[in-house]
């Protein structure tokens, strides 16, 4: 059985996961520091984009997501392990992105991305912060 404690720290792990992907979606690229630490790795590169430090990866983020006119992450399936101070989570996100169809083109397409977030956490006087992200491909296409 769950104590109180492990079903707090879930709750709250689960939560980072929607913070980040309304961070991404919302293009507030500043509330990402919320949910990761200063020195977290991030790892984009299954999906196409960059792996590197918490900072470099979201100066990439606020410099290539605006090119897309629209986008957005679905997450779930989030299974969430916690052991003391550190914990894991393997979440499912499908993240369908326009491309194109902006003004002079003539149609737009949509890259349909399905990935595994793979992530580490760690318990900061904060509370929880991702330490760990790395995408594991599930499929693509484009439409």
């Amino acid at each position: 059985m769950l104590s109180i404690e492990e079903i707090s720290d879930r709750l709250e792990i689960q939560q980072l996961l929607i913070d980040y992907s309304t961070a991404i979606d919302r293009r507030r690229f500043d509330d990402l520091d919320a949910v990761f630490t200063p020195d977290a790795y991030i790892d984009y590169r299954v999906a196409g984009g960059i792996d590197g430090s918490f900072p470099e990866v979201k100066a990439w983020l606020k410099e290539v997501l605006p090119s897309f006119p629209a986008y957005y992450h679905l997450v779930g399936n989030a299974d969430v392990r916690v052991s003391g101070d550190t914990a894991t989570s393997r979440a499912i996100c499908f993240n369908p992105m326009v491309m194109g169809g902006g003004e002079g083109q003539d149609s737009a397409q949509v890259y349909f991305v399905g990935i595994w977030y793979v992530d580490e956490f760690v318990r900061t006087e904060q509370g929880w912060r991702m330490s760990k992200r790395v995408e594991e491909k599930c499929f693509d296409k484009i439409v």
